[in-house]
């Protein structure tokens, strides 16, 4: 079937299908947004649910928020080599990453970046992102349509990013491009590329590698000091410094802090409005009380789950919820189904700013592989709302939004809207 076929034909019925046919790592679901009734049915029916054949090759679907938990928690028996997505990278193509790596490589290489994430270090952030934020949003047009998108979700993480890697600010949009080009490929996440080649790809990817080994030699021959740049602290960190002479493991490095650092806050960014616009009861609550704006963040994140999976691999036989699972077979948690799990979460579909325990949800993840910046991501979108707020009465959407195709990032490309000032 060609990829055009594929993108564009008909989904299977998710109640009538056979149960042992259900396929969610269909990118189209995501595309469509159409995935709900699917993991639903899973959830209740199957929650850890056996696909003998896929475009990825044979799975396990993890959908159940306390089940997710249990593997995301234990790395002795679920090991996130070779990857962390549904499928394998092709064997010439492959990049590493310590996201993807068991303990203690793993322990090492995060430890040595953990400290840009400190609560000093974001306490200086705040400030920077208070004045970026209120920049981009004051120049936004009045009265005409714009791409929410670009112009404040990519626009704010982008600034953001140049800031943790010190990069050139004015080059800064290479650093989105750079993301886009490496989130994933049709072999990995069922991918849409939007038009770019492989050689496009691979060479975009090879430039990132290059500019960043640039900068990366710049500042291995300075005095660290007080700078807490991710470079330099990579440059300089015991367990990370020789990372040029791997180029698979410094590209994949770079590649993760980059789409951990962009990919998420961006879209979460996107999914407020988008949530708020969907909710407008919601909405009137925080424009009554923007002091609600704290338990808003954690909500928008559960709501939205940027990330849509993760991928662990048995290290050895082991049971998880009454299912027989073999050594060196995958085992995919789907972050989005988790957070939509009505066992543990009341009217968990809608977007309750108020909820109760708030933070209780599996988007960050769990254990040794908890995301490193979910502070620095909560932080950022709640400046991005105190200073939304202060501005606008509403941010209305006016359009539909045009979604990624992935089974991997839960991605908005096109948000239109309007906004309307106090």
């Amino acid at each position: 079937m060609s990829e055009a076929i594929a993108a564009t034909g008909e989904l299977p019925d998710p109640l009538t299908t056979p149960l042992e046919a259900l396929d969610v790592s269909d990118s189209r679901l995501y595309q469509r947004d159409a995935w709900r009734p699917y993991f639903e049915r899973l959830r209740r029916e199957d929650p850890v649910h056996y696909v003998a054949d896929s475009p990825f090759g044979p799975y396990w679907s993890v959908t159940r928020f306390d089940d997710i938990v249990h593997v995301d928690s234990h790395h002795d028996i679920f090991s996130s080599e070779p990857t962390i997505a549904i499928g394998d990278p092709p064997p010439e193509g492959g990049i590493d990453n310590f996201i993807q790596m068991d303990p203690p490589k793993h322990d090492d290489q995060r430890k040595v970046v953990q400290p840009v994430m400190a609560a000093r270090n974001l306490l200086q952030l705040e400030p920077i992102i208070r004045e970026r934020a209120g920049r981009i949003l004051d120049a936004l047009p009045e009265n005409e349509t714009f791409n929410w998108v670009d112009a404040v979700s990519i626009e704010l993480t982008t600034q953001m990013l140049a800031t943790l890697f010190d990069f050139p600010f004015a080059d800064r949009r290479k650093l989105t491009y750079w993301s886009d080009l490496s989130i994933g490929s049709p072999e990995t996440t069922g991918a849409d590329l939007g038009g770019i080649t492989r050689e496009e790809q691979h060479a975009g990817l090879m430039d990132c590698m290059n500019v960043f080994l640039e900068l990366w030699q710049e500042r291995a021959g300075q005095e660290p000091g007080e700078r807490l740049d991710l470079i330099t602290m990579l440059a300089h960190g015991e367990a990370t410094r020789d990372m040029p002479t791997r180029p698979a493991e410094f590209l994949g490095n770079i590649m993760l802090l980059i789409v951990g650092g962009n990919d998420t806050t961006r879209n979460s960014i996107s999914g407020g409005v988008l949530a708020l616009n969907q909710f407008p009861d919601e909405y009137a609550k925080l424009r009554a009380n923007p002091g609600l704006i704290p338990q808003l963040v954690p909500e928008v994140i559960r709501w939205q789950t940027p990330v849509l999976h993760m991928r662990r691999t048995a290290k050895q036989d082991t049971e998880l919820n009454g299912k027989r699972i073999r050594a060196g077979e995958k085992v995919v948690m789907w972050y989005i189904s988790g957070n939509r799990d009505e066992g543990v979460i009341d009217r968990p579909d809608e977007l309750v700013i108020e909820r109760p325990n708030v933070r209780h949800h599996v988007a960050f993840g769990f254990g040794i592989h908890r995301c490193m910046g979910n502070r620095l991501a909560e932080m950022q979108l709640r400046v991005v709302w105190e200073e939304i707020m202060a501005r606008f009465h509403t941010v209305e959407v006016v359009g539909e939004p045009k979604r990624l195709r992935s089974n991997f990032i839960r991605g908005i490309l096109d948000l239109p809207v309007r906004v309307h000032r106090h």
